[in-house]
């Protein structure tokens, strides 16, 4: 299946090549034991749980994750379908989401999502391994949670109040000053500074919900070139900085879900042989070094890493 994965989204996707489909696979700490054995991902593990009274980043099982996007869903559904098809017995499907865009880019709470994602050279530092991990560079780690959101009681909320918890104004998305954000606002806490450096990530996140069933979400997907960066994010955010500043838009928000996974590189896994040995990683790091950043970002196909909203 890793070697065909490109071959099959290249032939779902040539159909209408400008809805721009592709497909992320990442792989989790047990299943790459089984998969690949030794060398390893430098920093795969299991998601990290957090506990901190009653807010809690539950840790789920997921061994593979398929990260679909394209403009348009009868591709997206194509392509899924034929994943599915190939892997056929060998595994059981435990979550899935079908994301759409709402409105301009914003989420089910009504405020613009991803705005501080990272652009161009400063997105390819933020993301794909480098120099840390020679063997798997040009890969990236992923980590995703379903969060589903009390609607009814954040809306119950005056807008200011709001503004206050996300840190960012709701109508024209601009942040709030330091001097009247609160330390506990999302955005003050899931910005991670080191030696001065500010650490950043890809947000990749889709909005999902059934009015019907009175679900609404935000699925949080973020591309990190280590891990440590966004599990600092989700420790501010439970816990708090200090412990008990926490997040308060957990108040109305609840995680269902949460996976660590490890993005290979395309070359890593056109390597692949059926029932056959791990590939030669350092070689396969190599052949995507050496093509420079343009071929990195089209063999993750996380997108243009510009902040462009598809559905998902």
């Amino acid at each position: 299946m890793c070697a065909d994965l490109s071959a099959i989204s290249r032939a779902v996707g040539f159909r209408d090549t400008d809805a721009e489909l592709s497909c992320v696979l990442g792989i989790g700490s047990e299943a790459w034991d089984r998969l690949f054995g030794r060398p390893r991902p430098g920093e795969l593990h299991p998601f990290r749980e957090i506990i901190a009274g009653p807010r809690h980043a539950v840790s789920t099982p997921g061994d593979l994750i398929f990260h679909i996007r394209g403009e348009r869903q009868d591709l997206c559904f194509e392509l899924e379908s034929q994943i599915l098809t190939h892997l056929g017995e060998a595994v059981l499907t435990v979550d899935e989401v079908a994301a759409f865009r709402y409105f301009d880019n914003r989420d089910l709470l009504g405020f613009v999502d991803g705005t501080e994602n990272p652009v161009d050279k400063e997105a390819e530092e933020a993301v794909f391994v480098s120099h840390e991990d020679p063997s798997f560079a040009g890969g990236s780690y992923v980590i995703v949670q379903k969060y589903l959101h009390d609607l009814d009681a954040w809306n119950a909320l005056p807008t200011e109040a709001q503004e206050k918890i996300i840190g960012r104004t709701k109508l024209s998305d601009i942040e709030l000053d330091d001097s009247v954000k609160p330390t506990s606002a999302h955005n003050a806490l899931t910005t991670i500074v080191e030696n001065g450096v500010e650490k950043k990530i890809y947000r990749a996140n889709g909005v999902f919900g059934r009015a019907g069933q009175s679900e609404f979400g935000t699925y949080f997907i973020g591309y990190a070139r280590s891990p440590r960066v966004t599990e600092q994010m989700l420790e501010n955010m439970f816990v708090g900085r200090p412990p008990g500043n926490y997040d308060r838009l957990l108040d109305v928000s609840r995680a269902a879900t949460g996976a660590l996974f490890f993005v290979p590189s395309l070359t890593f896994l056109e390597a692949v042989k059926p029932e056959g040995p791990a590939p030669n990683v350092s070689e396969s790091a190599s052949e995507s070094s050496s093509a420079g950043p343009t071929a990195n970002r089209g063999s993750l196909g996380i997108g243009s890493l510009k902040g462009i909203s598809r559905d998902e």
